[in-house]
């Protein structure tokens, strides 16, 4: 933990941290066999220059560079990043990519009102802009409502993105962190975008929450699977915030009536 604190406090170490982090990221692409499932719908956008949300799960950040360029080359694409010390380090990673970051959240306060005005002014840009509906502190695998807000004010559709790596190392981290291995067989997937109605009222909205939420564990699992590997589960209910528990109780006792 020491040495982690002194790590982010210096910047030479955190400017020599995000260099080796871009170059294992370009080693593990390079010394893979790499395909890309599901890319023909967003790459059609893209061709109508019409912006939308990607939505991925912060467990999957590592590869989302070249997850990106597999449909859409040198596009402009923007991530949303933590404005703390350890998003910067996402951030100047990524950056070696040639990927923009908007600092912030979409939660509540001043930084997400100005992080939501920056997202909204990119994807009026044609710009696509990307999420991790779970982050940066979770529940694991469990989406705020923040990016179906952003969606509905933008007027744009969220695609569910994600990848998996044959050979990787899955951290005991609060989003059970994956990190792939060179020389690995991986796949990059994208499912079908899911439209968020500008008219929706909050139940409409909570609706699509979920549903995003199940189409992305689902594509996540699928994915994993067909590359032989264990699934990693959402978190549980003893894993959640009270509130959140309740909001999963009530939201389970609609969907059974």
């Amino acid at each position: 933990m020491q040495l982690h604190k002194r790590i982010i406090k210096s910047d030479q170490a955190r400017s020599t941290l995000c260099w080796l982090a871009a170059a294992y990221i370009r080693f593990v692409r390079l010394t893979g066999r790499w395909h890309t499932e599901g890319g023909d719908h967003p790459a059609h956008f893209l061709t109508e220059g019409k912006p939308f949300i990607v939505a991925f799960w912060h467990q999957r950040l590592l590869m989302m560079p070249y997850t990106w360029r597999s449909v859409a080359g040198d596009r402009p694409f923007n991530m949303l990043i933590s404005s703390h010390r350890d998003g910067e380090i996402i951030s100047r990673t990524i950056g070696h990519f040639g990927i923009a970051t908007i600092a912030g959240s979409t939660g509540q306060g001043k930084g997400g009102a100005a992080a939501l005005r920056r997202i909204l002014k990119a994807l009026k840009s044609g710009e696509v802009v990307g999420m991790t509906p779970d982050g940066p502190r979770g529940p694991r695998m469990r989406i705020s409502d923040g990016i179906v807000q952003a969606a509905k004010l933008a007027g744009v559709p969220i695609f569910p993105l994600t990848y998996s790596a044959s050979n990787r190392r899955v951290f005991g981290s609060w989003d059970r962190f994956v990190l792939p291995l060179p020389f690995s067989k991986g796949v990059f997937s994208w499912g079908d975008p899911i439209h968020i109605g500008r008219d929706l009222d909050d139940a409409g909205l909570e609706e699509k929450r979920l549903e995003l939420e199940a189409a992305l564990t689902r594509l996540t699992q699928q994915s994993d699977r067909k590359l032989g590997l264990d699934v990693i589960e959402p978190a549980g209910p003893d894993e959640l915030p009270k509130q959140k528990r309740s909001a999963m109780a009530t939201a389970e006792q609609e969907s059974a009536k």
